[in-house]
């Protein structure tokens, strides 16, 4: 059965997986990019049986892969962008394959910021792609295959698809939260996986304790900067562009233009009420 790890891009998706690959993958909690490889994306390439060559038809095998390559008789966290929305009368996941899902949220004004870092896009460019409710990220291969196609919609929609299932048991953590927080979120983390997965086993506190310190923002953003990161979508390149750019530091009050918070505070005015978000 699966667990999702889920967030729209740039969300902070990747430091919870190394926390919790530090956690569930090592003997005492010591974090390396190579447990990374425990937690993968999906839809990818990686976990498709049958080419796609429409976004469509990437759709229609989002279940049919899940139940080919993930058995219900093991735990699998696996990494998710996908809205919960349907798309086009196919849905992403159902109860039958999943267990549950861990959905992190973040400001949407800081998401902006880390989104041009990433993809290396202007303001406009990222706020017209997380106001449409069509957006999506996919890359063809070189046979033109489009199975790692992930639907996005918009943030608002993204956010509201999860937070909306009752089909499945979503735990909700704010990114901020994880910063001001972490020691409580992350406890709050690991007891709702093993009530899910019911087995009632203690937390190990020690090696607990190691995950937190070894994949806090400064640890990651250390080891890449050492050993480079191969999630970077500029891994290969010399001006290369680091994955843990600001994290916590990244604060739209600081980096964002007037005009683009704005919008944004305009647009998801319901969203940033009922998240607190000032």
């Amino acid at each position: 059965m699966i667990i999702w790890i889920s967030s729209y891009p740039k969300s902070g998706n990747t430091f919870l997986r190394s926390f919790l690959s530090a956690y569930y993958y090592s003997k005492d909690g010591k974090f390396d990019f190579n447990l990374l490889l425990n937690i993968n994306q999906f839809p990818s390439l990686k976990y498709s049986d049958v080419k796609s060559y429409t976004y469509v038809e990437a759709a229609k095998n989002w279940i049919y892969n899940q139940k080919k390559f993930f058995t219900k008789e093991k735990i699998f966290f696996l990494k998710t962008h996908n809205s919960l929305e349907e798309y086009f009368g196919y849905k992403f996941t159902r109860n039958s394959e999943t267990l549950g899902a861990i959905y992190i949220v973040r400001d949407p004004r800081n998401v902006v910021s880390s989104m041009c870092n990433h993809y290396s896009m202007s303001f406009n460019e990222i706020y017209n792609k997380m106001i449409d409710e069509n957006a999506s990220l996919s890359l063809k291969n070189s046979e033109g295959d489009l199975s790692n196609f992930s639907f996005l919609g918009s943030w608002s929609n993204h956010y509201k698809s999860w937070k909306n299932n009752f089909e499945f048991k979503t735990l909700f953590i704010k990114y901020e939260d994880l910063e001001v927080n972490a020691y409580d979120e992350f406890w709050k983390i690991l007891t709702f996986i093993e009530e899910l997965t019911d087995k009632n086993e203690p937390i190990n506190k020690k090696r607990f304790e190691n995950s937190i310190n070894s994949t806090n923002f400064s640890s990651l953003k250390r080891k890449e900067e050492l050993h480079g990161f191969k999630e970077s979508p500029t891994y290969k390149k010399n001006n290369r562009t680091n994955f843990f750019n600001l994290g916590f530091k990244n604060k739209w009050q600081q980096n964002l233009p007037e005009e683009i918070s704005n919008k944004i505070k305009d647009k998801f005015y319901n969203e940033l009420k009922e998240l607190k978000y000032e």
